[in-house]
């Protein structure tokens, strides 16, 4: 995995559809002291 971050390592920007049916990038929150993203994978898939 010669792209994995590290801690401390600045993420790049990505977009990503929102829940509200818009998008959402990750330097919208670049000025924000903690970012957490979460991966939730839906009840019955088998992720």
């Amino acid at each position: 995995m010669a792209n994995a971050l590290k801690k401390g390592d600045v993420a790049p920007d990505f977009t990503l559809p929102s829940s509200l049916g818009g998008k959402v990038s990750l330097s919208d929150f670049r000025e924000k002291k903690n970012v957490v993203i979460v991966f939730y994978p839906l009840d019955w898939t088998p992720v």
